[in-house]
């Protein structure tokens, strides 16, 4: 039975630090993976707070592409309404047919505005470009036709004049839209970078879950082995103890039957030796 024990506890002790080498080294394991994890989580908190700034630069632009379209449009109104009094004039004094200045005025804008924002083919650009340049030098012909009468040379130059100022404006549209592009452009590039540095934090923590998991299954085992050890120890004690018991009551017994033997022969007047004495004395005779 003891040796039977003791064989059991031997082999749950080697069981006992397999558990102990297995559960360490999986949770090193696992304490890289949560650094990666940990890192990644960081660049994409990094890369979203980088988007959303690109986002609010985006933002910033395109409320300064509505401020200057809305100045543009004012301005290109207030020009409009100068052209429909020379047209008028025009028409009263019979100077010339066709399509009125404002309505030209508004064809070429129509056309630059084309040119400026949709991507064409070369050949279909050089055409566009070509009838605007026809339609700019007709535009001039007539305004030089009017300007021979001083109150339409008037209205032209005021009408000019907020042309100009709208162009600045118009400018600036095109200067801020191309920014906004460019920073959406760039803010949609980073909120992907992030989505896909995230899915790879997400990848590393099912890997970091899954290798706790098996660590703290180890452990678990750890545990128990241990435990067994513990109780097989205190049966062994528990089993020491009984036998030495046992082998302390034989030996009493046997001294008081030496003992009854010695006193016996004392008392029939032979002589006893000093361990004969040791011996009467250890087991209450004398």
């Amino acid at each position: 039975m003891l040796d039977e024990l003791q064989k059991r506890k031997t082999d749950l002790k080697e069981k006992s630090e397999e558990y102990k080498d297995k559960r360490n080294n999986l949770n090193t394991e696992a304490s890289a993976l949560a650094g990666k994890r940990n890192e990644l989580n960081k660049r994409t908190k990094e890369l979203i707070e980088e988007a959303q700034e690109l986002k609010t630069q985006r933002d910033s632009n395109n409320e300064s592409v509505g401020s200057n379209k809305t100045l543009r449009d004012e301005l290109n109104e207030k020009a409009n309404k100068f052209y429909a009094q020379i047209d008028k004039i025009r028409k009263d004094l019979n100077l010339s047919s066709g399509p009125s200045l404002k309505e030209m005025r508004r064809e070429i804008d129509t056309l630059e505005f084309k040119q400026q924002t949709q991507v064409m083919k070369p050949s279909a650009e050089r055409e566009l470009v070509e009838k605007i340049g026809h339609l700019t030098e007709e535009f001039k012909r007539r305004k030089a036709q009017l300007e021979g009468n001083q109150e339409l040379k008037t209205l032209l130059e005021d009408a000019q004049k907020l042309r100009d100022e709208a162009s600045v404006y118009h400018e600036q549209v095109k200067v801020f839209a191309d920014a906004a592009q460019e920073y959406h452009e760039k803010m949609i590039a980073t909120f992907k970078e992030a989505d896909k540095v995230r899915a790879e934090s997400d990848s590393v923590h099912k890997d970091f879950v899954k290798i706790q998991e098996s660590a703290d299954e180890q452990h678990a085992q750890f545990i128990k082995t241990q435990k067994e050890i513990r109780d097989i120890d205190k049966t062994l004690m528990g089993l020491r103890r009984k036998g030495k018991k046992t082998r302390d009551s034989a030996v009493m017994a046997q001294t008081k039957i030496d003992a009854e033997e010695i006193y016996s022969q004392f008392k029939l007047g032979e002589k006893i030796s000093t361990e004969d004495l040791l011996v009467l004395q250890r087991s209450g005779l004398l």
